[in-house]
């Protein structure tokens, strides 16, 4: 494997992230459309984004674009724990980690 011996940056946004939470801790949930949060979208799967629905859109919009989504409530400390092991990675691999919210 060859190493740049330069400085590299790598950015990570870990998008629909309390939604991939969520279809990996109940496997019914995957491949179907997901929307965590209800009043407000927290979060929308990739399958629920395909269909419009987006994070910070009303929960009633959100249910008119796509009406076979699942709704589920967050789950914050499953999202805390799993951004903890998603850091651990990063740390593992580099000296410097510099978050900036919990995904």
């Amino acid at each position: 494997m060859y190493v740049s011996p330069g400085a590299s940056i790598l950015h990570a946004d870990l998008d629909a992230f309390y939604a991939s939470v969520e279809q990996r801790d109940d496997p019914r949930l995957r491949g179907r459309p997901v929307i965590v949060g209800g009043g407000v979208v927290l979060a929308a799967s990739y399958e629920a984004k395909a269909r419009g629905v987006r994070s910070a859109m009303s929960g009633q919009q959100a249910r008119r674009l796509c009406p076979d989504a699942i709704v589920v409530p967050p789950r914050m400390s499953a999202y805390t724990a799993a951004s903890r092991a998603v850091f651990e990675i990063f740390r593992q691999t580099t000296p410097l980690v510099e978050g900036l919210s919990i995904d």
